[in-house]
């Protein structure tokens, strides 16, 4: 059996504590200029480069049987979770169950559905140079904006718009990866990073919701060209901060390398958190100089706790559809218990 490359966990791991990260301090991102600077920056690489390194592990789609495990890891805990948040929102928000449209997918859960379209859209773009097919995608994540049919429904928009970083990431190869991890590019990966927030810093006129991919230009009072030239504009910072955010990922094991194999399970139930934290009156309690810092510390815990052994055991059946961690506990339980009578 292979052997995991710690590499791809680590930056696994360093992402989605990112993501928990971003969705804690966007409740204060119109207060605060520093947060919303760093929230622009968090967002131009958090989900691309996630994006990315699936589409890296994509490379097996034409074996058999792998299309039918990509469904049943994605579609499945979709419609649960789907549902789950349904009843969720409407004891936190009032929401009315019976509004649910379970192909409008629900906050974060647009990634679930995405992943998976973006697996079966292999099948036609691989077929392609993958220059061509490069371009064509991204040509059509920039005219997708113009259709204000492609929105939220079915997470179509960012299907289109995230798909050129997936098919990077599937076209890439391990000696590339290798290459970007060199000590050369780490030093100009640093600067990228800080000359991205400065900009932002001062670049005050930027709407954060270009990063979100979801939306048609209308929506963003872009018109004409200046749409398109945006969206461009973020192709390529985000190809660029991504490239500059995967340089810099440790290579080695390290303490949490193990947690970067649990992602799913952050990533499906950190909204629950989330969601109760922006409607609660705690959002209030921290002022301007606090904010990173706490919601940096509480992101960090919640995130290794989603990543324990006990939340994996007990949510295991709901996400990954399968009940093996809670059998390995029981038989671990059953053993402990026997060593204690044989004594």
């Amino acid at each position: 059996m292979n052997k995991r490359d710690a590499y791809y966990d680590n930056a696994k791991f360093l992402l989605i504590f990112l993501v928990v990260f971003g969705h804690f301090i966007q409740s204060y991102v119109n207060d605060n200029k520093i947060v919303l600077t760093l929230y622009n920056t968090i967002y131009l690489f958090h989900m691309p480069a996630f994006i990315l390194i699936s589409g890296y592990f994509a490379k097996g789609f034409k074996k058999e049987g792998y299309l039918k495990s990509v469904a049943k890891k994605l579609i499945l805990p979709y419609l649960v979770f789907q549902g789950i948040y349904s009843f969720f929102y409407y004891f936190i928000q009032g929401r009315e169950v019976s509004s649910v449209n379970p192909l409008d997918p629900h906050w974060s859960l647009w990634f679930l559905i995405s992943l998976f379209f973006w697996n079966v859209m292999l099948y036609g773009y691989t077929k392609l140079k993958p220059g061509y097919a490069i371009f064509i995608a991204i040509t059509l994540g920039v005219l997708v904006g113009y259709v204000n049919e492609v929105n939220s429904f079915l997470s179509l928009s960012r299907t289109f718009v995230f798909f050129p970083l997936f098919l990077v990431g599937y076209f890439l190869n391990r000696e590339q990866f290798k290459k970007i991890r060199e000590t050369k590019i780490k030093i100009f990966s640093v600067s990228v990073l800080v000359v991205t927030f400065i900009c932002f810093y001062f670049y005050t006129g930027f709407e954060h919701q270009w990063l979100f991919g979801s939306k048609p230009y209308v929506v963003l009072d872009a018109y004409g060209l200046t749409g398109a030239l945006t969206r461009l504009g973020v192709y390529a910072l985000s190809f660029l901060t991504t490239m500059s955010f995967l340089a810099l990922v440790p290579s080695r094991e390290m303490f949490f390398t193990k947690w970067g194999t649990r992602t799913l399970y952050v990533y499906l139930l950190h909204g629950f958190f989330i969601k109760s934290f922006r409607n609660s009156s705690l959002v209030n309690v921290l002022n301007e100089s606090e904010q990173i810092i706490v919601m940096s510390i509480v992101s960090l815990i919640l995130t290794i706790l989603l990543s324990s052994d006990f939340i994996r055991t007990t949510t295991q059946p709901f996400i990954e559809m399968k009940i093996s961690a809670l059998k390995r506990w029981a038989e671990r339980v059953q053993g402990d218990h026997g060593r204690l009578q044989n004594r």
